[in-house]
């Protein structure tokens, strides 16, 4: 089976320039755990709810935050972002996503067509409900 048929789509992007106080509303109100960092159809990096949590402090949205508690949302996505990725086409296999997983410390592959744009994206959840799915078949 093609990626393509089991990739999210349409994938939520951020700049790389946006505020991290973006990236947590989107986390916050979302039941995804990754953003592609985009400018256009070029592919810049993404950015994971954990690369958020490690960039924050974690008192922000508390009682006990203090300002420069909520000052951590301030910072841009291009300081937390992973700009080393592991892609696959859309047009390579879920077996082929298997074995990019088990190869790379990811929990997500960005999804290009041939000419290297961004079109979706693949988490290993994505793989486990398609398995479910052909097991309860």
């Amino acid at each position: 089976m093609k990626i393509s048929k089991i990739m999210s789509k349409p994938v939520v992007t951020v700049g790389i320039d946006d505020r991290l106080e973006k990236v947590h509303d989107i986390f916050a109100h979302a039941h995804f755990h990754h953003l592609l960092v985009v400018a256009g159809s070029k592919l810049l990096g993404v950015v994971s709810d954990r690369d958020l949590l490690k960039a924050i402090s974690p008192r922000v949205g508390s009682k006990t935050a203090t300002e420069k508690d909520n000052a951590s949302l301030n910072k841009r996505v291009h300081q937390i972002m992973t700009r080393k990725l592991v892609v696959i086409n859309q047009d390579q296999t879920v077996m082929h996503a298997v074995k990019l997983f088990n190869a790379n410390s990811i929990s997500c592959l960005p999804v290009v067509n041939d000419a290297g744009e961004w079109v979706g994206i693949v988490s290993w959840r994505d793989i486990f409900r398609q398995i479910e799915q052909l097991k309860t078949h």
